[in-house]
């Protein structure tokens, strides 16, 4: 636990708040609840093109086994063209997260 003592008076801005950092991490992973993803948002969110992510992340079997929602996963593998991608936000986000080291360190 830190600790400070001061003799101070401090104003916070009417739009600021004080919370708990676990508060906090709380309120960052619900921001991704029921939020889906497409390709383009998984890009945005990676900086890495379609291309990289099917060949390093989406394809390679180690993954995909976890990934894909036939198997319980939470990313919908288009089945023909004009299909899009989809992405549970919350769940891949974490997945990323959770693999980095893995996804680029092969």
């Amino acid at each position: 636990m830190q600790q400070l003592k001061i003799n101070l008076s401090v104003t916070i801005p009417d739009n600021y708040v004080l919370i708990e950092n676990v508060e906090y991490e709380q309120l960052k992973q619900s921001e991704l609840k029921g939020v889906y993803w497409n390709m383009k948002d998984l890009e945005a969110r990676t900086t890495r093109k379609s291309e990289w992510i099917k060949e390093n992340i989406l394809y390679p079997p180690r993954f995909r086994k976890f990934l894909d929602a036939e198997n319980g996963g939470f990313v919908f593998y288009p089945k023909s063209k004009g299909q899009t991608w989809v992405f549970q936000a919350s769940k891949m986000a974490a997945f990323l997260d959770n693999h980095f080291n893995q996804i680029f360190n092969r």
